[in-house]
């Protein structure tokens, strides 16, 4: 390794990718602002095309979520939907593949799973996880897998696996994609 590393401090000018990733993120009734801000972060560095909010999430513009977005929440385009179901339907009949991202036990690992696209993932609440009727909904179910004792892991995190697993399958597809 050499002795000085060069990092990267400034953000782009433009983005890296042209179009953006055939990725939309559903949030299914999520309490945190900080996680929702979050899940804002890790969609605007993969060029996600959007969040759609459902239920009680807090949506832009929200101070804690701004906090925790740093500038993203402006950059990642963003709707709402009044339940997790009416996005999924809504989604469904625009042509995407939805996925949960849920810990049943029939579920597919992330690790696993060959996404098509335009694919669509749903975050559940903290607690609560995906609402039953917008689970009903989904096209397949996907997991993180889990080696612990615990059953799950913040949906910050959560989104950051999922997401960077379907991003890695997309630009594999699409080399053009990438520059």
């Amino acid at each position: 390794m050499s002795e000085f590393i060069s990092i990267e401090t400034n953000d782009l000018k433009a983005p890296r990718l042209e179009k953006p990733l055939p990725v939309a993120v559903v949030l299914d009734c999520l309490r945190s602002a900080y996680n929702t801000g979050n899940v804002f972060r890790i969609a605007e560095a993969l060029r996600i095309e959007r969040i759609i909010a459902c239920g009680y999430t807090p949506a832009p513009p929200h101070p804690k979520l701004a906090k925790t977005a740093r500038g993203c929440d402006e950059l990642v385009p963003c709707t709402s939907a009044a339940t997790g179901a009416d996005a999924v339907r809504t989604l469904k009949a625009e042509g995407y593949t939805v996925y949960a991202v849920e810990t049943a036990s029939d579920a597919v690992s992330i690790w696993d799973l060959q996404a098509t696209f335009p694919a669509a993932f749903v975050l559940g609440n903290e607690a609560l996880g995906i609402a039953p009727e917008t689970l009903a909904l989904c096209d397949a179910v996907v997991s993180l897998p889990r080696f612990g004792c615990k059953n799950s892991i913040n949906v910050g995190n959560a989104a950051a696996v999922v997401l960077y697993a379907a991003a890695r399958q997309w630009v594999a597809r699409d080399r053009s994609a990438a520059r």
